[in-house]
């Protein structure tokens, strides 16, 4: 079956109407939340990052960055992860905050003291409910969401506009620079 051929505007569109989305909600955020994160961030003796599915992908992205600027973090799930422990900060990316695994998660960091910092585009999830730190990137619903940005894509890319800037202000506090980070950034061959 042919396919149209590309559509120049229509990506203008689709870009426009992300950034315009994700930009909305980033300033609906309460600064002291954030304020509070980054306390969190640079006091935590480690920190774990868990999401599931496309969420993950943006943790994981977020905890790279955030071992760059000499913070202990780790990915949950993943084999060389240590345990949780009480002190410790733990963040769950969830767009629904309903899923299992990110509720089973999240009993345990509970259980075991850390702090659990949930970022959700549902504030009323069960989720959210079991946060000590909330953002909730919440997005109404319109008629050109599936268009333009079909699935989670709203609430992944304000995730990971805001977990680099946490990291840039975390950064700042600590007087770290983009120099410093390069020095511990991976080697790849």
């Amino acid at each position: 079956m042919p396919r149209d051929t590309a559509d120049p505007e229509l990506f203008l569109a689709a870009e426009r109407y992300i950034g315009a989305r994700v930009s909305a909600a980033l300033e609906r955020i309460d600064p002291a939340i954030l304020v509070r994160i980054v306390e969190l961030l640079d006091h935590a003796p480690a920190i774990f990052v868990y999401g599931a599915g496309r969420s993950g992908i943006i943790g994981r992205a977020f905890a790279m960055r955030l071992v760059q600027t000499g913070l202990r973090a780790y990915v949950i799930g993943e084999s060389v992860t240590p345990i949780v422990k009480r002190g410790d900060t733990v963040f769950i990316l969830s767009g629904g905050g309903e899923s299992y695994s990110s509720m089973q998660t999240a009993n345990i960091v509970r259980r075991e003291g850390a702090e659990l910092v949930v970022v959700t585009a549902h504030a009323r999830s069960k989720l959210a409910h079991a946060a000590t730190a909330l953002i909730a990137l919440e997005f109404s619903e319109d008629a050109e969401r599936p268009r333009y940005a079909p699935l989670g894509t709203l609430f992944e890319s304000a995730s990971l506009r805001l977990t680099d800037a946490l990291v840039a202000e975390s950064m700042r506090t600590r007087g770290e620079t983009e120099e410093s980070m390069r020095r511990r950034h991976a080697i790849m061959v």
